[in-house]
């Protein structure tokens, strides 16, 4: 019981006597509060307890179990301790109470509840810790402070004092102020400051039933003084654990462990750590997930869990449990009780049919015995896992120690005895009092009452009575043993109904009264399970966790708890996030994967089941929440002008999850103490120049960094600068100097150049060591170095380092950069190093690196030389994938050998480092060549068989192939295709690959091949058939096809399709057929249309020919023969192209060279002719023309061609120059003939005599003048008409006409009209025609170059006769000769002559065999 006490004042006045005892009893407690000593004092109180506690053992010493979770109190595990302390300064009084359910408790100043809302004091509640602080203490604070824990079992309290003390020695009067000085309040006392760190802690634990865990933390005391060492507390869920058969505690040496021998869902929960001292505590917790284990059957429930008793009694006990997540398995159908006599393996279910809500009153159980209970959940699939077995219980009667009365009898010896055992009088006892329903449920009712005053030896029992309210009269309620206990449960209720109970004592003298009855109990009804609770919230906690917030249910109908579910968007897979309900409305989701999309839903519970579910939250990636970044540090000043300073500094610790991508800078003029901006926009580099600043000032900086989020904290100002411009002759300070691949015994030093360099270049850098707090620096290389990294080793495993680097120049060594941040030599565990091998795919040579660490926005980066690579067009190429990155060299060579280094962000320093070396770039390349050329294994080579009808099949069996796969067949290097000649086929399945050939024959001699080609892999097999080999395989194949032809007994060909070149050079195609009938049909095709031969097929002799008349390419094309008749058909066809064609020209050619004539020469009105006669001639013949042995290329003035008869070389407008010795060269395959002429001398001046003489014929041919068109040759007309003769003339000078009759010349009159018009319409009119102007009229025009005349018949008729039919005899005209020598002008050099026109042609009746101009070879020409 809390004893409240007055005011300390007031208590003075009444009991003077009460400081000195206050004042000793409290200095006693506070040292023995502080020195963790328990003081042992022996009460009568005690003794008597204990007495009586012996009885009960004696009585049962077997069978009896105490149930200790009945005494469920408060009470105080730490109590608060008094302190005297200064005023203005903080004080915290803390206490640890345990108790069930969880003790509420308040705070109280001398008696007075404290106002907590008033911001002066703090409260703190935590799994049973709690504390109160005063932050800054005033001498008002002085007091009496009382914290009082209170639950439903009880209270209890703990009090401690604290004193406020002036600063001054003129203190003012405090409610202590009437003690004199030689009872000093409280001794001062000097506590020592224990300081706890956690070295190693526990992590959020996952497990299943039936597994064990083991938390452990490792710490470091400080001091650590042998008789103060910390207590361990563990808590689960703000519930203290104690040693049992499933939790086992450790602790000492630094080390504290909590073991969970067999898991079970009732372990899962938040785990919190508290080592206690008497200055404060220090705590660690993280949660522990159970998953369920295996279950009997599968998609079986998971097993119940918290098993509770309620309401022992000795007949009766009432079992109450949590249902377990169904996410995966269906509804849970029901629950079995299962108990167990302890000390007995047998469990026995307790009900027939499953229970459907989560408690059950399991009646008939023996008295004294006790019992272990457990439960088991039931669906479609099956039974699932019992829960965890329950403490034991004993069913006794919870009255036993209450008739136990202890009486001493002098010193120390007590006489325990039964209230019933005191008196021997017989009398019937009272009735009991306060009869009340202290619990009600849907068919029981626990009852409880006051016992009347019985001091009888006879043994009192009770009855129960119930009445239905408006349905009968009082009832008697049966119980299978005799009621001792004032509390009892009443069973077998209806549910939602009204009932009054009413209880009777009894013993063997008689029965008392009946109690008053009860009000109106109404027994509960089943009101369902909950509603789905409201909106899921989820928001990023970790980069494995989320945080899961909800509404709770509008009808919570008594509600246990929450499941959380999860699943990955997308999948539907819900998986349970916790396995025990969870009582509040937020939840950490532990365990997610980095990365991945989440949706979460919850479920309410109550003791009938699961809600329905809520609806999903919105898609969530795991990511760590986003912060505001640290501040930058570490400014350093690189470089001043006397203007303007250079600055430096370290980005910050940490980034707050996003790239810090701005940075502002305030300056501080030292003197004025005022900070200003220096940039309003951001800078992006941690490289800034600070202008506009004052000569000879001190200046102070400070940077802030900026992330995604905001503006960080600013930095620590810098240290002072003075503005003057420097001048100094070493190099300035480098910068950023980092620490990489940090390794068990290395690490890799990197730096950046100085900005200033002094007097001279740089020559190298010297790097520096020290240890951590150490100012004793020392070189790591004797030697300079010229590159901006340097590898570090022989370090010692767990040593903190730093590192700084001073640069050189020809007139020393500068000063010191700023030290690296200290870098602890040891390897980030789970370290990897930089991978080197080729692609087993595309044969690419790789450098790859698997990270360790990644965060949301970690990225890699390569480097080669410990230079970032950003040039990525020689065939470099980064791919990254998750926590996985490589770097690809598509086409390595020597400038790619190098050391190449890697690092990724947003990491603790993930770096590693690579060195590839000219030997193993070599080999690297082989293997490369070796994967991107790989050979295709093959089973078998080229082969061939033999089928039916002669036809060949040439196969081979790879080791495997692929549908993608690619093949060609060649016979003698030429490609063959795929048709009904030759058909080709592939098993993937098999890997055979195959070519029938339908016509096998003398020409397929030669070598057969097969490419394959699968992927990049690629193989080649041949077969040599020749000679002998290829004799036997033909005889075979020809025996074959007249097998065939035999049994067939169709038309065939006998002889397949060939090409024949005469000895005329002649090309014909020649085939031969057989088994012919009369209306067997033969039939030729060329490129699949039908054409007719100029030979018609002889089907008698069976020989069938298709000449190729002036053969060139115009007929190449596909060339195809068929046979057909009633029996079927045959085909065989010839492909006259490529080496076909190539073949018939060069036998052609040889025809045509051993033909040649020699030489001859033809002149012509252009030039002089030579040419060679032969058997045949086309332009695809390879025949070449040579000028004193130089080739003469085709052009206007050399015109190359000729007709089939013979080949040509025109010389056209021949000059000196074109005179000497001519060969025609007409090449074939074996030999080359040429012919030879020498154009000189004699022979040339006759040529070139004759192609004047040409010439000149053809100019006056050209000129003369004559009759264009336009006179009929007979003219018809009636007498008395005008006749009109008129045509067009033309030379050049402009032609002469005259006109004669019967050749006599007409004399023009008026009767005879004669005109020239324009020079070229001449006309003849006749007026009035008669009967004598019949005859024959000649018209002739002339020039100088000659002439031409012309015969008109006119036939004059009467009025009234028939028109005369005359017939037309066309005469020729006649030429006349030139009159005069033929001159050809010549054009004039001083004025530009319009183009000039083409050489005449000579007359069509000239006598000479050339050919026309212009005259081409028949066949077309040759494409180049």
């Amino acid at each position: 019981m809390f004893l409240w006490l007055p005011n300390m004042a007031a208590v003075v006045t009444r009991h003077k006597h009460f400081g000195q005892e206050y004042l000793s009893t409290e200095s006693k407690y506070v040292v023995q509060e502080y020195s963790s000593s328990v003081a042992e004092e022996v009460k009568y109180q005690h003794q008597t307890q204990k007495r009586i506690q012996g009885v009960v053992e004696k009585k049962m010493p077997e069978k009896y179990i105490r149930e200790e979770s009945m005494i469920r109190g408060p009470k105080f595990v730490v109590r608060l301790r008094s302190h005297t302390v200064y005023e203005n300064s903080a004080i915290k009084l803390f206490c640890t109470v345990e108790g069930y359910p969880t003790p509420r408790v308040k705070w109280f100043k001398d008696d007075v509840i404290l106002d907590v809302s008033s911001g002066k004091y703090f409260v703190e509640n935590n799994s049973g810790f709690h504390a109160l602080s005063i932050l800054k203490c005033a001498t008002d604070d002085t007091a009496m402070y009382t914290a009082v824990a209170s639950n439903t079992h009880g209270q209890a309290s703990t009090q401690a004092s604290i004193i406020v003390k002036r600063c001054k020695e003129e203190e003012t009067p405090t409610p202590y102020s009437w003690m004199t000085s030689q009872y000093s309040v409280l001794p001062e006392i000097k506590y020592t400051k224990i300081n706890i760190n956690f070295t190693e802690t526990f992590d959020v634990t996952f497990g299943k039933e039936g597994d064990k865990a083991t938390l452990t933390c490792k710490m470091t005391v400080n001091p650590n003084m042998a008789n103060l060492q910390p207590e361990a507390m563990w808590f689960r869920d703000e519930h203290r654990l104690k040693e049992s058969r499933w939790v086992k505690m450790e602790s000492g040496g630094g080390v504290t462990k909590l073991t969970l021998t067999q898991l079970a869902k009732d372990d899962e929960g938040l785990y919190t750590l508290r080592m206690v001292t008497k200055g404060g505590d220090a705590v660690h917790r993280a949660y522990v997930f159970v998953d369920d284990g295996p279950p009997p059957v599968p998609q079986a429930p998971g097993a119940p869990m918290d098993i509770k008793i309620h309401d022992a009694n000795r007949d009766y006990v009432i079992v109450s449990w949590k249902p377990p997540n169904t996410t995966t398995e269906g509804p849970i159908i029901g629950y079995f009780v299962d108990r167990c006599e302890v000390g007995t393996e047998n469990w026995m279910q307790c009900n027939d049919s499953p229970v459907k809500i989560c408690k059950y009153a399991v009646q008939g159980l023996l008295e004294g015995h006790p019992y272990y209970f457990r439960v088991r959940a039931v669906n479609s699939h099956g039974i699932g896992r019992p829960s965890r077995m329950s403490e034991p219980i004993a069913a006794l009667d919870p009255t036993e120690f209450e008739r136990i009365h202890a009486t001493k009898l002098g010193g120390r010896l007590d006489v325990v005895t039964y209230y019933d055992d005191l008196e021997a009088e017989g009398k019937a006892p009272g009735p009991p009092s306060k009869v009340c329903a202290s619990e009600t449920d849907r068919t029981y009712v626990v009852l409880s009452w006051v016992p009347p005053l019985y001091h009888s030896k006879a043994p009192m029992w009770y009855y129960i009575e119930k009445l239905q309210v408006g349905a009968g009269s009082w009832q008697k309620v049966n119980t299978k043993v005799p009621i001792r206990s004032p509390r009892y449960a009443v069973f077998d209720l209806l549910e939602g109904k009204d009932y009054q109970f009413r209880v009777v004592s009894a013993n063997m003298y008689g029965v008392s009264e009946p109690s008053e009855p009860t009000n109106t109990v109404t027994t509960l009804q089943l009101k369902g399970v909950p509603s789905a609770p409201g909106q899921v919230i989820a928001t990023r906690e970790t980069d494995t966790s989320v945080l899961i917030q909800w509404e709770p249910p509008k009808d919570p109908n008594n509600l246990i708890g929450y499941y959380i579910d999860s699943c990955v968007k997308g999948s539907k897979a819900w998986t349970s996030a916790n396995h025990k309900p969870h009582k509040q409305t937020r939840f950490v989701v532990q365990g997610l994967t980095t990365g991945e999309t989440y949706v979460f839903r919850v479920q309410a519970i109550n003791e009938l089941g699961l809600s329905d579910e809520s609806q999903e939250s919105a898609p969530l990636s795991v990511r760590a929440a986003l912060k505001l970044p640290s501040s930058p540090y570490d400014i350093s000043l690189l470089y001043c002008d006397g203007e303007s300073m250079v600055l430096n500094w370290k980005q910050p610790l940490r980034s707050g999850g996003t790239d810090v991508t701005d940075y502002y800078i305030d300056k501080c003029n030292v003197a004025t103490k005022t900070w200003k901006e220096v940039n309003v926009p951001p800078i992006k580099e941690r490289l800034h120049k600070a202008g506009g600043l004052t000569a000879g000032s001190v200046y102070q900086f400070r940077v802030y960094g900026a992330n995604l989020i905001g503006l960080g904290d600013a930095s620590t100002p810098s240290a002072p600068f003075k503005c003057e411009a420097w001048t100094m002759p070493e190099p300035g300070p480098a910068y950023d100097v980092t620490s990489t691949e940090v390794r068990n015994d290395s690490l890799v030093v990197e730096w950046k150049a100085p900005v200033y360099n002094g007097a001279s270049a740089i020559t190298g850098y010297f790097v520096e060591k020290s240890k951590k707090g150490s100012d004793n620096w020392s070189k790591v290389n004797e030697s300079s170095i010229n590159h901006c990294y340097l590898k570090v080793k022989g370090l010692e495993t767990g040593e903190s380092c730093v590192f700084r680097v001073r640069a050189e120049n020809a007139n020393g060594i500068g000063v010191a950069s700023t030290p690296s941040d200290p870098v602890c030599i040891k390897a980030l565990p789970g370290t990897q190093e930089i991978k080197c091998g080729v692609d087993e795919e595309s044969g690419d040579i790789y450098l790859s690196f698997e990270s360790c660490q990644m965060a949301e926005k970690s990225k890699f980066v390569w480097k080669k030389s410990y230079q970032e690579i950003t040039d990525f067009s020689k065939g470099i190429a980064v791919k990254t994938s998750g926590s996985h990155s490589t770097l690809l060299f598509k086409n390595p060579d020597k400038e790619d050998l190098g050391t190449y280094s890697v690092s990724v962000t947003q990491t603790d320093g993930v770096s590693a480092s690579y060195k590839i070396s000219a030997e193993e770039l070599e080999k690297m390349l082989a293997l490369s060549y070796d994967i991107r050329n790989p050979i295709i294994p093959l089973k078998t080579q080229l082969a061939y068989k033999i089928l039916e009808r002669g036809r060949m099949r040439f196969w081979l069996q790879a080791e495997g192939i692929t549908s993608a796969m690619t093949y060609k067949f060649f016979a003698s290097n030429k490609e063959l295709v795929n048709c009904e000649q030759t058909k080709m086929s592939h098993d993937v399945a098999t890997g055979i690959i195959e070519m029938v050939m339908d016509h096998f024959t003398d020409d397929s001699e030669g070598t057969f091949t097969v490419q394959i080609q699968d992927g990049r892999g690629k193989a080649q097999s041949s077969l040599v058939l020749i000679g002998d080999a290829f004799k036997a395989a033909l005889a075979e194949a020809e025996y074959q096809r007249k097998e065939y032809i035999r049994v067939k007994e169709g038309p065939h060909f006998m002889e397949f399709l060939s090409i024949q070149v005469g000895d005329n050079a002649s090309v014909t195609l020649v085939c031969k057929v057989a088994n012919l009938k009369k209306d067997s049909v033969f039939q030729w095709y060329k490129d699949n249309v039908k054409v007719v031969s100029e030979v018609p097929a002889d089907l008698n002799s069976g020989v069938c020919k298709f000449p190729l008349i002036n053969f060139s390419k115009r007929d190449v094309g596909l060339y195809k023969a068929t046979i057909t008749d009633d029996r079927g058909q045959d085909v065989s066809q010839i492909d006259v192209s490529g080496k076909a064609f190539d073949d018939i020209i060069n036998k052609l050619s040889r025809l045509a060279g051993s033909s040649a004539s020699e030489l001859s020469i033809q002149c012509t009105a252009e030039g002089i002719m030579l040419q060679c006669h032969m058997k045949y001639y086309t332009e695809e013949m390879k025949i070449h023309w040579k000028q004193k042995d130089s080739k003469i290329a085709a052009s206007e003035r050399m015109r190359i061609g000729g007709n089939p008869a013979m080949a040509t070389l025109e010389i056209v407008e021949p000059t000196d120059k074109d005179k000497g010795m001519y060969t025609i060269e007409i090449v074939d395959p074996e030999k080359t003939h040429s012919r030879t002429l020498d154009l000189s001398g004699q022979l040339y001046d006759n040529a070139y005599a004759e192609f004047q003489r040409l010439k000149a014929e053809a100019y006056a041919e050209k000129n003369r003048g004559k009759v264009v068109g336009g006179l009929p040759d007979v003219a018809t007309i009636m007498e008395k008409k005008t006749l009109s003769l008129t045509c067009t003339v033309c030379g050049d000078p402009k032609p002469l006409v005259s006109w004669s009759k019967n050749d006599q010349e007409v004399e023009p009159g008026d009767q005879y009209v004669i005109a020239m018009d324009s020079g070229k319409f001449a006309s003849l009119t006749i007026k009035g025609v008669s009967l004598e102007d019949s005859g024959k009229y000649t018209m002739t025009v002339q020039n100088k170059y000659g002439g031409e005349s012309v015969d008109i018949v006119v036939s004059v008729y009467k009025h009234g006769d028939r028109v005369p039919d005359i017939k037309p005899t066309p005469s020729p005209k006649r030429i006349m000769a030139p009159t005069v020598p033929i001159v050809i002008p010549t054009a004039k050099p001083a004025t530009p002559a319009p183009a000039v026109a083409k050489s005449p042609a000579p007359p069509q009746n000239a006598k000479s065999s050339a050919p026309p101009r212009g005259m081409k070879s028949p066949t077309p020409s040759r494409k180049k």
